[in-house]
Parts: structure tokens; sequence; C-alpha cells
């Protein structure tokens, strides 16, 4: 469907153009400007490499290297053309090469870009920061690699691809960049193509449904399980972030607000919970805590908090969804939690 311009007269249609005849090039145009405006096509994300290319035994490049808000590595790759040309394949072997990837070696090829830029920021305090991280975690860091295709179309060999391979759980998106104008007044049309906005939600929890059959049939889960105790109740074989999610609820629900939560732990105000006022199920939550970030500018990723109906917490005239990510400060929060609420005891224990 075309892009119109609406005049004082009329709804004039504006003329589709590729990137070649807009004069638009891939690395010097396209990379050079979304470098910089990453979220255009990878929300929540930070560059931390341009043609990042250290690998042994190949000359091959990633476009973009990125870090999401989840610890986990995003390989960006992009293309002018309206096929995409073999972006799906090349993609999935840089995702696999830079799948080792730690966190002291994301540091420094952080390090290595800014250095390039002339940008004199502290690339571990800045990977730390966006992180939210008091320190670093190589357990959380780079547990997945995320693909995103950005293209100015897609073949239907690509889609095919993208789709069955995210059905076997990876992680794979892909983002249309079509132009329309003429090379003095170029506009962009940006979609996510795959998987579709509305439905990316279910995808997260389909693919955070496979992954954690395959790790209960390829372990017995007695390494990452934990057991929970809030008051006479003991709750064996939990994920460790379903065990803070208990302890959470069982504090709240002894009348122990979110606000006094956030004050005991010592962190950021906003980082620990996303709230919303009035008592709302899942949808309404997503939708409303949606607008209130958009609004400002910024987006929501429900994939990062407890959202389901079950997982939601209501506090008096409020509405909570507490945060999924726990690293390596979780243990300090814990025993501020129970040295600021000594009366509402509870214990959490690797198995």
């Amino acid at each position: 469907m075309p892009i119109y311009r609406l005049t004082k007269d009329r709804i004039e249609p504006v003329p589709e153009i590729s990137f070649a005849d807009a004069g638009i090039l891939e690395r010097v145009d396209l990379q050079r400007l979304l470098r910089d405006q990453i979220d255009v096509v990878a929300p929540d994300t930070l560059v931390i490499a341009e043609e990042f290319g250290e690998f042994e035994g190949s000359n091959r490049s990633i476009d973009l290297l990125a870090v999401d808000s989840d610890g986990n590595l995003v390989v960006i790759e992009l293309k002018r053309t309206e096929t995409g040309g073999h972006m799906d394949l090349q993609a999935i072997r840089y995702a696999a090469m830079i799948s080792t990837m730690t966190f002291d070696q994301a540091v420094s090829c952080f390090e290595k870009y800014l250095e390039k830029r002339g940008d004199r920021r502290n690339a571990k305090d800045e990977l730390l920061s966006f992180l939210e991280w008091d320190n670093e975690d190589e357990h959380t860091f780079a547990k997945n690699v995320r693909v995103i295709l950005a293209s100015a179309d897609f073949s239907q060999e690509i889609t095919a691809t993208v789709l069955w391979l995210n059905e076997q759980g990876l992680d794979i998106g892909c983002v249309r960049l079509r132009p329309y104008g003429t090379r003095e007044s170029l506009l962009v049309d940006v979609q996510q193509v795959i998987p579709l906005p509305e439905a990316a939600d279910y995808h997260f929890r389909l693919r955070e449904k496979q992954q954690r059959e395959r790790v209960a049939r390829e372990a017995s889960g007695q390494n990452s399980a934990y057991s929970v105790t809030v008051g006479d109740q003991s709750l064996p074989n939990l994920a460790k972030r379903r065990g803070i999610l208990q302890i959470v609820k069982y504090l709240c629900n002894c009348g122990v607000s979110p606000e006094q939560l956030i004050d005991a732990a010592g962190i950021r105000q906003g980082t620990l919970f996303r709230w919303t006022d009035g008592h709302v199920d899942s949808a309404e939550f997503i939708r409303k805590v949606g607008q209130a970030e958009s609004d400002k500018g910024r987006s929501f990723l429900p994939q990062r908090y407890f959202v389901q109906d079950d997982e939601l917490i209501h506090f008096q005239v409020r509405t909570y969804a507490l945060m999924r990510r726990w690293g390596s400060g979780t243990d300090v929060i814990i025993v501020r939690w129970q040295a600021n609420f000594p009366e509402t005891p509870f214990q959490i224990t690797s198995q």
C-alpha cells in the first residue's frame, strides 16, 4: 500500500523508489545513519561494533553488532535490495561465530568502536549502565544471540526460512525499509514483518516455553533449580526468576509495597517494576504501559517483565509487573529485603 501526502486540496500518493535510484548506499548511508539510531530497526539495543570481523579463519564482517537490554548479542545485517540477497544465511553464520563471546570480549570490541569514533566514554561503564547491572555477569551475558535483518524487502525464500528457523527456537526478525519520494525528499516506511508486532509477545512466550522444555529434557534441572520458603510454605524446583517472583508476591501480600522493595533494594527507580494505575489484566497492562512509554518516546518490551495475569501484582490502586532479569546482584537484594522486612521471613536456596 502506498504512502500518501496530505495537502490542502488533495491526498497525493508518494511514489515508491529504490535506494539505488535514490543514491543511497548500504554502508556509507544506511549503516552510518542506523548505527546512531539503531532503535529504528532494533529497539532497546546498544551498538558495540561496526563491521565486526574478528573471526578466526574468515574475512567476513557483521554490519552492526549490538547488545540488547537482556544481555543478548544482536547481529544486525543490512541490505538496500528488494530481495535481501542471502542475508539470512550470512547472519546465521555470524550468530554462530560470536555465540561464545564473553562480557570482557564485548567490552573490548566496544572500546575499539568508541575509540574509532573519537568517543571518550568508558566502554565497560556504558555497557553496564545500559544493562542496568552493578557488576558484570558472565552467566547472564550472551545466553542467546538474536538476529535482525533489515532490507528494502525480502524474497519469499528468506521469509519462509526465517519463519521456519524461529519455529526451531532461533530469534530472527525481519524489518522492511521501503523508500518513497525522490532523491531530494526521501521518506522511509519502516515495518517489522517477522514476527508481526501484534504476535511478538506470543512468539516470545512460545520460544521461552520451548527453551524451558529443552532444558528440562537435557538436564534434570538440579543445577538451576531453587527452593523458596515464604512463611510456612515451601516451593521447590523453581527457576531463579520464578523464585524471586514468589518472594515479591509474598512480601506484597504481607503489606510491603513495591516502593518499599525498590528503596530497600537500593536500585534505580523504575528498574525493578513497571506499573500502571488501576486493577488491570495482562492485555490492558501491556497496552497502558506501552502507551505511557510511547508518549515519552520510549518502547516497552513486555518480555522483560512478568506480565501474565497470574504474574501481575495488584497493590492498593496500582498494578505492577516485576522484572524478569536477575543477575549477579540478586543475592545482595535478597539480603537487603531480609534485613528490612524481618517480620515477613523467607528463604531462597539453590538445590
